[in-house]
């Protein structure tokens, strides 16, 4: 009797320690919207595991995204279950007749569909996205219904687009359907670490040239955030786009950044999402480079072997 005593004893113990240890681990402080100064016009931060809206500015706004679109381009393509190692070759419908934008996959390349996929959300490779598309079931014009069809699926409302690469302007959305989007494609492995690899080499067919990739998110490639998904974009009429998961303050925080002008706001806007988060407390104010919008690139997808340069513009 005296040691079931005893047993009972130690159990209520250890459960009133845990249950005090629980009542001494104090609530996470609120965080003081007002000392995040951010220069983006369209801003969502979301806590994904609890569920919690952290920070909004003009989230429902719709506004073209550019090429954050090819994260939807990446999901229809891998929901397909198309082979990855089939060789996809970039043809004259893989141009970009609308801005004119470069590529260094000329007429002719062939890199297998799981290097498309990757140099499409590494470095946001327009012809890659492109090819993707047109040799998806049914070609260009099912995947862009399919990016739709899927769109409406994750409650994204506001969303539509035309076109795989977010070269076009009429692909548009809201910070708060993009903050849906990033979420969805985090549940594909093969898009996170695509979207977070530093830099990459591909071995373009039949030629054999290697050419090596970066990738256009410069917090990915400095290496001091723990980023789960990434995805840049940037056309004239979107301004300069980031969205992110990332773990942040022991969060799981989506950060949307949409409509940036300077060409480091974005990066800026992001550093400070980061701080506000961790301390409370505000950074300066990023300010816009010039009064109006000016014709710009995203970092360039260099190759290390080659001296020739990437002027995509999604």
């Amino acid at each position: 009797m005296n040691i079931r005593l005893g047993i009972v004893f130690a159990c209520l113990m250890v459960g009133s320690a845990s249950w005090a240890s629980e009542l001494a681990t104090p609530p996470r402080a609120p965080l003081d919207a007002s000392k995040l100064k951010l220069a983006s016009a369209n801003v969502l931060i979301y806590d994904a595991k609890a569920g919690e809206l952290i920070y909004s500015k003009s989230a429902d706004t719709v506004t073209p995204i550019a090429s954050v679109t090819k994260l939807m381009t990446a999901m229809v393509v891998l929901d397909a279950g198309q082979p990855l190692d089939e060789r996809l070759t970039v043809s004259i419908g893989d141009l970009d007749l609308l801005k004119g934008s470069h590529s260094r996959l000329n007429l002719g390349s062939e890199l297998s569909r799981g290097e498309m996929l990757k140099v499409a959300l590494m470095a946001s490779e327009n012809r890659a996205a492109s090819s993707l598309a047109r040799h998806y079931p049914g070609g260009m014009e099912a995947a862009v219904e399919a990016m739709n069809r899927k769109a409406r699926r994750l409650g994204m409302t506001h969303t539509h687009f035309s076109d795989p690469t977010g070269l076009s302007s009429e692909n548009v959305s809201t910070a708060d359907d993009l903050s849906r989007m990033v979420r969805a494609a985090a549940t594909y492995p093969l898009i996170r670490e695509a979207t977070t690899t530093a830099s990459s080499y591909v071995e373009v067919q039949p030629t054999g040239r290697i050419l090596g990739y970066n990738n256009t998110n410069s917090l990915v490639r400095g290496g001091q955030w723990d980023i789960v998904l990434s995805k840049t974009g940037f056309i004239r009429e979107a301004g300069k786009c980031l969205v992110m998961l990332a773990n942040i303050a022991s969060r799981e925080v989506v950060i949307v950044l949409l409509d940036s002008y300077g060409r480091l706001t974005r990066i800026g806007d992001a550093n400070r999402v980061k701080h506000w988060l961790e301390t409370g407390q505000s950074l300066p104010a990023a300010r816009p480079a010039r009064a109006t919008r000016v014709k710009g690139t995203l970092p360039p997808a260099s190759s290390v072997r080659s001296t020739s340069k990437s002027r995509s513009r999604a």
